[in-house]
């Protein structure tokens, strides 16, 4: 294997990144504030993208019998992904040959780093660019999720990925996650209280002092908050499982149809507020609804977890497709499948089965993040 210098040697070369000048750059350097770099903005990730990363990193230690099945997994959407862009596979050193095994490399590089877990759209930080070619990675300083899982390792991939990617590393005073984050790439997010006004994150700060420090980070305008709801997930209810941005002005709202859950009520008041709201730009927002499946497959993933997350709203765009899961009901599976496809016209919606990773309360977002082409 190539050194990790000469990896993103090619990477750069690649991206046609070259050198980027330094703010806090480099492994344990000084760390830098977002806010400090006015010039930069988070990107619509339905934009042009240079590559999406995936961590095969699945322990028995938290998956006990499902680790293999959830390493099996994320190698298969490795393997769909590099089917139309380049894929880098994150992998502990001791597991790199059987990553590569189960990966395969048609498209696919692998990055040997210290990781925790497979959730790296969560702890591996969000890309920012400058409109001027630069590209930098924000840190948003990753406890999992609160102190709820272990996270000694995943805490400094951002860090690191931002060495290895030598790009600027920005970061952020706030403690949160990239799948607690969406945006239209034009100064509009969406984002829950639960997960950032919350003590086990950002103990003492009030929702303006958070809001305040996002806008800086992200080059934000405007933020549309949702309540969310706390203690019922392990991520407080990350906006990746709520509300989706299609395109600035268009959304794709969760809208949960079965009254035993506890997300009937909240997507319904998400809904509300998502009609009634205006984007940076004065506009309403066009929303669409996305309900989860009904019923699902019984297997031994889906039998008696009530982690298991059916969410059809946590798909991943990428350059000319969208992959999606599906999960064994009929009706509901084509329902997302014909949403996706007239909302994303060009692009091939992929529909994969992704049952070991829902069973740990994840998606198809949650265990990838997009690097943008600058």
């Amino acid at each position: 294997m190539s050194t990790r210098r000469d990896f993103i040697k090619q990477l750069t070369a690649a991206a046609g990144l070259g050198a980027v000048a330094s703010l806090g750059l480099g492994l344990n350097a000084q760390r830098a504030r977002a806010a400090l770099a006015s010039n930069w903005y988070m990107p619509d990730e339905h934009g042009s993208q240079e590559r999406v990363f995936l961590a095969f990193a699945a322990s028995a230690a938290i998956w006990e019998d499902f680790a293999a099945p959830v390493n099996d997994c994320i190698a298969m959407l490795a393997k769909t992904i590099a089917r139309y862009q380049p894929v880098t596979v994150l992998c502990r050193a001791n597991q790199l040959s059987q990553a590569r095994s189960k990966c395969g490399t048609s498209n696919i590089d692998f990055l040997t780093l210290p990781l925790d877990n497979v959730w790296v759209r969560d702890y591996g930080g969000c890309f920012v660019v400058d409109g001027q070619g630069g590209l930098g990675l924000v840190d948003f300083n990753f406890n999992g999720w609160g102190g709820k899982q272990r996270a000694g390792s995943d805490s400094k991939v951002a860090d690191a990925l931002s060495y290895e990617l030598d790009v600027n590393y920005l970061a952020s005073q706030l403690v949160g996650e990239g799948g607690g984050i969406e945006v239209d790439g034009h100064g509009t997010a969406i984002i829950t209280e639960s997960c950032w006004v919350n003590g086990n994150r950002n103990p003492g700060m009030s929702r303006g002092q958070i809001e305040a420090e996002l806008k800086a980070n992200l080059g934000l305008r405007k933020i549309i908050w949702l309540p969310g709801i706390k203690n019922k997930d392990i991520t407080d209810a990350h906006v990746d499982f709520y509300a989706r941005f299609v395109r600035p002005g268009v959304i794709i709202a969760n809208l949960d149809n079965d009254p035993k859950s506890y997300d009937y009520a909240v997507t319904r008041t998400h809904l509300e507020i998502l009609k009634n709201a205006t984007d940076a730009d004065g506009r309403r927002l066009a929303v669409h609804t996305l309900p989860p499946p009904l019923k699902v497959r019984s297997n031994v993933y889906t039998r008696n977890n009530p982690d298991f997350a059916p969410g059809y709203i946590n798909y991943l765009p990428i350059n000319g497709a969208v992959i999606a899961p599906q999960f064994g009901d009929a009706a509901a599976d084509k329902y997302c499948k014909d949403l996706l496809t007239q909302l994303y016209p060009g692009r091939t919606v992929v529909q994969v089965n992704i049952d070991p990773i829902a069973a740990g309360g994840g998606g198809i977002h949650c265990v990838t993040k997009n690097m943008p082409r600058t």
